[in-house]
């Protein structure tokens, strides 16, 4: 139980419109929501500063940055995730699914080694009540790693788990269709001489062959079961799409190009797109650009990826550039990120909904957040 708070004088930005009202929060939850100052003794003065849900946050990788700093460094587990959580919290993220790889078939891959430990860390810190942000596991699976299933299965009934996806990094098709790219990526990331490449895609294209449709066939029967949503991952065909939607795929991550993006969206998939993507005017893998897709009305939700104080950024610049309301900017991560995976407490301000509220304001530097209350406890 937390009380009563009240934050007035605020731009509170709704589902269709921004108004000028004011906010009460009882008990963890947005109790009222009216019009015009308060003038309650100890309300809370945000300055003319916009009032946004908490962000939710789909896809991030950003825990893996914390737990190996340097490519040799091993940091300890739990201090990662509690330096994660707080950069988190800082960008106002208050709901996020932590990506965790599973069967990675990269060589030496650091992927392999923490998938088990960084969900028991994330498991342990939160349980302490040690978080800002409430956590949650996203599974991405490789199909084209033979022990993709066993890993699936000895992760799937964790109730942190809220989201699978469905990967193939082989290269020669969906990311690494440009071969060069992959080679390119190859030599500066794994040191390997063009030799090792050679064999590396001989080996990766032999693994694809052998397990990808048996694996992606036991991953869709897996997960309908635990009746949990799936993306699929850099579908860049209309085939590719036509194959995630036949297994029962609702989100569409990452497409690498507009007809498959498009495709998706009239499969009534979701579609997600980074937004270190609109940061950038681009993608910084030469795949489409996420700005092209939410100008033709195809991008539902945005992710930090990477990079986690990139949504807001990449939310105001949408606003901004494409002349978008600034309620659907901020729908794209807030209200539809949590739709997305069924969670129907929070994601916008409404009476009702849980507490999840960020304070920003607009400057000539860029967005700055300046208090975030998740579940109405201020954190930031």
């Amino acid at each position: 139980m937390t009380g009563q708070t009240v934050l007035t004088n605020g731009r509170i930005v709704l589902r269709d419109e921004v108004i000028d009202t004011t906010v009460v929060i009882r008990d963890g939850v947005l109790a009222d929501i009216s019009e015009g100052p308060s003038a309650v003794s100890g309300a809370v003065d945000l300055d003319g500063d916009f009032l946004i849900p908490g962000l939710v946050e789909l896809h991030t990788d950003n825990l893996e940055r914390h737990l190996s700093p340097r490519p040799a460094v091993r940091w300890p587990t739990a201090a990662g995730v509690i330096a994660h959580d707080a950069e988190l919290a800082a960008a106002g993220i208050t709901t996020v699914l932590n990506a965790v790889a599973i069967g990675d078939v990269e060589r030496n891959s650091f992927r392999q080694e923490i998938h088990g430990i960084s969900v028991e860390a994330i498991e342990k810190v939160q349980s302490a009540g040690m978080c800002r942000a409430e956590h949650f596991i996203h599974l991405r699976c490789e199909v084209s790693a033979k022990d993709v299933i066993e890993l699936l299965s000895r992760h799937i009934q964790n109730p942190l788990v809220r989201l699978v996806s469905i990967m193939d990094h082989t290269p020669g098709q969906r990311q690494w269709t440009d071969l060069e790219k992959y080679r390119v990526r190859s030599r500066r990331r794994l040191h390997l001489d063009d030799a090792e490449i050679d064999e590396l895609i001989e080996f990766r294209q032999h693994e694809q062959a052998k397990w990808a449709d048996p694996n992606r066939r036991e991953i869709h029967r897996i997960v309908a079961e635990h009746a949990l949503p799936t993306a699929s991952h850099d579908d860049t065909t209309k085939v590719h799409v036509e194959e995630a939607a036949a297994g029962g795929v609702g989100i569409s991550e990452f497409p690498t190009s507009e007809a498959a993006a498009r495709h998706a969206h009239d499969q009534g998939m979701r579609i997600i797109m980074g937004a270190p993507n609109v940061v950038l005017g681009g993608s910084h893998a030469g795949n489409v650009s996420a700005e092209r897709l939410a100008e033709e009305g195809l991008l539902d939700i945005l992710s930090s990826d990477y990079a986690p104080s990139s949504m807001i950024l990449a939310m105001f610049m949408l606003h901004d550039r494409l002349g978008l309301p600034l309620s659907d900017t901020v729908a794209m991560v807030a209200t539809h990120p949590a739709e997305a995976i069924g969670f129907d407490d929070r994601g916008c301000i409404e009476q009702g909904r849980r507490a999840d509220l960020v304070q920003v304001r607009r400057t000539d530097h860029g967005p700055v957040v300046r208090s975030v209350w998740r579940g109405g406890l201020r954190t930031v």
